[in-house]
């Protein structure tokens, strides 16, 4: 293999692949990207975990010889990284070995052979639709904070997208981690009818949110099947992400979002996350509890610590019915506010032992349910 990159071309295109790679592996070639260059100037490079794999294509300034191999995707993400800005990259192999050279620098790398590289066979993918790619950046960005971090409930470790027909057909993503769920709602592309439910794991919605940002204004096509799904962004010539999806049930969280709650709540998102931030300043892993005292037309909030003694903060609100005191988790509590982008935000209550609502109205396509702490 003989090939030409511009350095601006190939740096961004490992930025893309290499975060798949995890720094720690006990396979060799799992420390390695796929590099792929074609005859007709073009260059795929490809990584992999076994469960996440990426895929782009780049136009190369020349190709002279064809061929493929793998080299360290974070040593030459690095040596990329370092060159100098302009600067034209060539690659050659031989005897093992990738010779990059850009300007003045030289560097010899090993290679493994690309025929060991592990691919994904993603089979038959039968459910297809599109979506913005601005949308589906919304949907993630209000949902995967409250994806479970515990390994033994697998099953929540991912976005949980599924098809519904409540009076309309919908697509739903929900995440949870049994403290509180978060839900987006969007009316059913064309394509999904029929889609199997499928959770798509952490890692996957991290580094797909991250390729999202740079394809804003364009569409993501999505082809899926019970096991495997696959993002396309950027069309012909554009990344693809392929995952495993996660091999388990999701609950049925339905059951957990209060339809009776009949306290209503209204703030200003802004300063009710002020408020929290400050006093929950004293409270320790211990008491990260925050206590709520609703009373009329304004909230009480306050935090008692042990260690560090007590912190108190008066925010105006609108409330009238009963008044009463409800505990929160400080920072779960902030995560959700932090999503709410209007003036307003609504907490549906019902009492202190019972799971709250929280959205920014009921036009809003996101909807938050947080268990509430004892205090």
């Amino acid at each position: 293999m003989k090939a030409t990159i511009e350095r601006a071309t190939l740096l961004r295109c490992l930025s893309h692949v290499q975060s798949v790679v995890e720094r720690r592996n006990t396979i060799p070639i799992l420390s390695n990207v796929l590099i792929d260059a074609s005859a007709d100037g073009a260059v795929r490079i490809m990584a992999t975990d076994l469960d996440l794999q990426v895929v782009e294509s780049m136009a190369a300034v020349s190709v002279e010889t064809p061929g493929a191999l793998t080299v360290s995707a974070h040593l030459l993400f690095d040596i990329a990284r370092k060159l100098p800005e302009g600067s034209q990259v060539g690659l050659e192999a031989a005897d093992n070995r990738l010779t990059v050279k850009a300007g003045r620098s030289r560097f010899q790398l090993p290679t493994l052979p690309r025929d060991d590289f592990p691919v994904i066979v993603e089979g038959d993918l039968p459910t297809s639709f599109e979506l913005p790619a601005r949308v589906l950046a919304e949907l993630i960005d209000k949902t995967r904070f409250a994806i479970s971090t515990e390994e033994t409930r697998y099953y929540l470790n991912g976005i949980f997208l599924h098809v519904s027909d409540d009076g309309q057909p919908l697509l739903k993503a929900a995440a949870t981690d049994g403290h509180r769920l978060a839900r987006y709602t969007l009316a059913r592309p064309e394509g999904a009818e029929g889609m199997p439910d499928v959770i798509v794991p952490r890692k996957a919605v991290g580094e797909l949110r991250k390729l999202l940002d740079e394809a804003l204004d364009s569409n993501v096509e999505i082809d899926l099947s019970a096991s495997k799904i696959r993002f396309t962004l950027g069309g012909e010539g554009g990344v693809v992400l392929t995952s495993k999806l996660i091999d388990g049930t999701f609950p049925d969280y339905s059951r957990v979002i209060p339809t009776g709650n009949d306290k209503l709540l209204k703030l200003d998102p802004k300063s009710f996350f002020e408020g929290v931030d400050r006093v929950a300043t004293i409270a320790t892993e211990k008491t990260r509890a925050v206590k709520m005292g609703l009373e009329q037309d304004r909230v009480v909030l306050s935090v008692t610590s042990p260690d560090n003694g007590t912190a108190a903060e008066e925010v105006p609100a609108a409330y009238s019915a009963e008044g009463f005191e409800i505990g929160f988790n400080a920072n779960y509590l902030k995560d959700i506010l932090h999503q709410i982008e209007g003036d307003s935000v609504e907490l549906h209550l019902a009492d202190p032992g019972a799971p709250t609502l929280i959205r920014q109205d009921d036009k809003s396509p996101a909807l938050y349910v947080l268990m509430p702490m004892r205090v």
